[in-house]
């Protein structure tokens, strides 16, 4: 028998919180040579699509 680890999320935010100071840093990235916005935002946790706009 093996032993799993079982993570339990007992938060109910369904929103995520972000600075203006971390949105600023991820746009300014999205700036740099070579950048890759769909790896910066998987980066962040989020789609995309979210960082286009």
């Amino acid at each position: 028998m093996t032993k799993h680890q079982i993570e339990v999320i007992t938060s109910v935010e369904r929103r995520r919180r972000w600075s203006r100071e971390e949105k600023e840093r991820l746009v300014a990235a999205t700036f740099e040579a070579a950048a890759s916005v769909s790896e910066i935002a998987r980066s962040a946790g989020i789609h995309g699509s979210q960082l286009f706009r």
